[in-house]
């Protein structure tokens, strides 16, 4: 017989990337690649899948700047 299934087997591994004030982005790794999320509280405002971490990060970077841009622009 095999082993029981952990808690922590089941849970993908889920990395803070960047906050923008109320805004977070989080990489959340897995075995076919990782899913790129960006949140606001407990809300997810978009979900990216990525075979490669590299792409992911790279999109991350653009995300983060996009965020801080709205963030010092008038409203």
């Amino acid at each position: 017989m095999g082993r029981p299934a952990t808690q922590h087997s089941m849970i993908d591994e889920e990395r803070e990337l960047w906050r923008v004030g109320q805004v977070y982005c989080v990489m959340v790794s897995c075995c076919s690649g990782a899913e790129l999320q960006v949140r606001r509280d407990d809300e997810i405002l978009l979900r990216e899948l990525y075979p490669m971490k590299s792409d992911l990060y790279e999109r991350a970077r653009d995300l983060r700047d996009e965020y801080e841009a709205r963030c010092r622009s008038p409203r």
